[in-house]
């Protein structure tokens, strides 16, 4: 009898361990919070979006969704997972209004957790959005900016030019040519003449005696 009522209370403690221990085998992945939280109204919608879960999440089968009131999906790219969280980027124009996030997230141990939230954004924003450089338009010169900036500028040095030579003007260099030309003619003229002259002249007295004595 002992021994019936020693097995009895055995098996009724592992019954009880195993229905206790149950629920912890069976525990998944629980969203902890949320940026926005569920339900909060924010001045503007945050470039990202994120959850916290109590766990990692796996990338594999991970997304995450957002979505305007109108239904027009805004977020951009592959959930960005950092330890416990997982964030979203937004993009383009982003309206005031409510927003609706949809996610569906895998658990470490492959499980599959899914759900949604909502927020309110008060203003209108946008992230994202290529706006058109400004143009430049010259604007219009009058003439009297015209005359200042022409009379500001410079006037071209005149280009050195040589005088010109008055017809008729012997040069420098030409007369001394043609004074030592007739040097020299002069020269040869008075050594003919001076070859020419005779040896003994009438005029002049002979040698050795004066005439008449």
């Amino acid at each position: 009898m002992t021994r019936l009522l020693g097995g009895l209370v055995t098996l009724t403690l592992a019954l009880a361990a195993v229905v206790l221990g149950a629920p912890a085998a069976q525990a998944h992945n629980v969203l902890q919070s949320t940026d926005p939280a569920d339900g909060s109204t924010v001045q503007v919608i945050p470039e990202m979006v994120t959850l916290t879960f109590n766990e990692p999440v796996l990338m594999v089968g991970t997304e995450i969704m957002v979505h305007t009131a109108d239904e027009t999906m805004v977020n951009i790219g592959p959930p960005i997972l950092v330890d416990n969280t997982a964030g979203i980027a937004v993009t383009g124009e982003l309206p005031a209004g409510e927003y609706t996030v949809i996610y569906r997230v895998t658990s470490a141990d492959g499980h599959p957790i899914e759900g949604q939230f909502r927020f309110t954004a008060a203003e209108a924003t946008s992230y994202g959005v290529a706006t058109d450089a400004p143009t430049m338009t010259p604007s219009p010169t009058t003439s009297a900016e015209v005359r200042a900036s022409e009379s500001a500028a410079p006037s071209p040095s005149p280009t050195p030019t040589e005088a010109p030579v008055a017809e008729g003007r012997v040069s420098g260099a030409a007369l001394v040519a043609i004074v030592a030309v007739l040097v020299v003619v002069g020269a040869v003229v008075a050594w003919l003449l001076l070859r020419r002259r005779p040896t003994g002249s009438s005029t002049d007295p002979p040698a050795g005696g004066v005439p008449g004595s």
